[in-house]
């Protein structure tokens, strides 16, 4: 076993893996509920970087439905970019599943 060859694998897969993250935080995901009329945004790195509620949703007596819904946008938001940033970094590590 060469362990300059493997040492300089190690080196290449750290900077693509860093590339990957860097474009990731320029990457998002949107996901909607109530029929689009509430959105969250999260970047690939997991921060929710936007969050809008058409007016017509809200409804003062019913706060509590609002939530739930608001709640669901982020939630699904956080997973599709989880899942997106997992698929970008298989890409780069050949799927051996080093951690984030």
């Amino acid at each position: 076993m060469d362990i300059k060859k493997l040492m300089k694998q190690a080196q290449a897969m750290q900077a693509n893996m860093a590339k990957a993250q860097a474009q990731l935080a320029e990457r998002s995901y949107v996901a909607e509920t109530a029929g689009g009329k509430i959105k969250a945004t999260a970047d690939g790195t997991g921060m929710i970087t936007a969050l809008s509620i058409d007016p017509a949703v809200v409804d003062p007596d019913d706060a509590e439905f609002l939530s739930s819904l608001v709640l669901k946008a982020v939630q699904d938001a956080l997973n599709g970019a989880k899942n997106m940033a997992e698929a970008e970094m298989r890409k780069v590590t050949g799927g051996l599943g080093f951690p984030m």
